[in-house]
């Protein structure tokens, strides 16, 4: 009985209800609505500050480079004049120093005018030219190519012949910033070859200028971060170290360490080289003060400062952002930030 009359009843009942509430949200909408209470959240940032410590500061940058076959030295003439000797046939090794051509330069001299006081008759003599002989001596020692002839007239400068030297080098590019971290460098590095031996010195350290890229685009915009190759770093290979060309090496350059230096990292300092700016916070609540300071060592974390701090003085830990104030206004959407505003 209960089955048959009361539950269809309620079933119709809950319904009539369901039925109602949705025409009602249809025509009337829900009322979704809060109430202002006139407050704006806002929230402060506060600025982490760290304080200057001593540490160990070891200036030492690794560059990926490669293997590379040393390019051939070319042999220059010394002398204006003409090829009198060719010395040592094309393809045959030389050692430094060896005499590959011998130049001819001859200098013609005015006649002597002689007159005879009797007669007053004038003879002219002829005079021999002036004759100077010099060897154009090989630079380096190698497999010398020459293509110059005897009687082959040359001026000073001209390239009369190269010498391959058949040794090798590691070389590799450098950034801005590895640059200024290198000014001063020393003349050799630690290199250690991709799958060959262990870690040997190279020699002969040299840091030059990158090569000029001949398809960029001279208008184009540079690299704000730094990343663009602007510098070469080369060193010689032992000649007892076997290595391949295009073999992978990395080199160590140590560019001087200083103990119990005082620090600060870099994020701190406006500046890498030589001189920056730091800001030091004297008192709780305070303003930070800018201060200059000069810079020694870094290491890419920490840069030592000489000059300007001393130990024990808070900065800020980052640079301040020009024009900011600290506040962040959480009712502003480019503002809101969810460590301050919360979520």
């Amino acid at each position: 009985m209960v089955r048959r009359y009361v539950f269809p009843a309620l079933r119709l009942v809950v319904w009539a209800v369901i039925a109602v509430a949705l025409v009602k949200i249809a025509f009337t909408g829900a009322d979704v609505s809060v109430e202002a209470s006139g407050e704006q959240p806002t929230g402060q940032v506060v600025e982490p500050v760290i304080e200057a410590t001593t540490a160990t500061v070891t200036n030492s940058v690794t560059v990926r480079g490669s293997v590379v076959a040393d390019p051939p030295v070319p042999v220059r003439a010394t002398l204006a004049g003409t090829v009198s000797k060719v010395l040592v046939a094309d393809g045959e090794r030389v050692d430094a120093g060896t005499a590959v051509l011998q130049l001819r330069q001859e200098t013609p001299r005015d006649p002597i005018t002689k007159t005879d006081p009797e007669t007053g008759e004038t003879t002219m003599i002829e005079r021999k030219p002036i004759v100077v002989l010099e060897e154009v001596k090989a630079p380096v020692a190698g497999v010398l190519s020459m293509p110059t002839l005897k009687d082959q007239v040359v001026s000073v400068g001209d390239t009369v012949g190269q010498v391959t030297p058949g040794t090798l080098s590691v070389s590799g590019t450098l950034t801005p910033d590895q640059q200024y971290r290198l000014v001063g460098a020393p003349t050799e590095a630690q290199v250690t070859l991709k799958g060959g031996p262990a870690p040997f010195t190279c020699t002969g350290l040299r840091i030059g200028a990158a090569a000029a890229d001949p398809t960029a685009d001279p208008l184009a915009p540079t690299d704000p971060g730094g990343g663009s190759p602007s510098g070469t770093v080369t060193c010689a290979l032992p000649a007892e170290v076997t290595a391949f060309p295009g073999l992978g090496a990395d080199l160590e350059i140590v560019n001087g360490s200083a103990e119990d230096a005082v620090v600060v990292p870099v994020t701190a300092v406006q500046g890498t080289v030589q001189t920056g700016n730091v800001w030091v916070v004297a008192e709780e609540g305070a303003e930070p003060e800018e201060r200059a300071v000069t810079l020694g060592l870094t290491d890419g974390e920490n840069v030592q400062v000489t000059e300007g701090l001393a130990l024990g003085d808070l900065v800020l830990q980052f640079i301040p952002v020009p024009g900011g104030s600290g506040e962040v206004d959480c009712a502003d959407p480019m503002q809101w930030d969810p460590m301050v505003c919360g979520g």
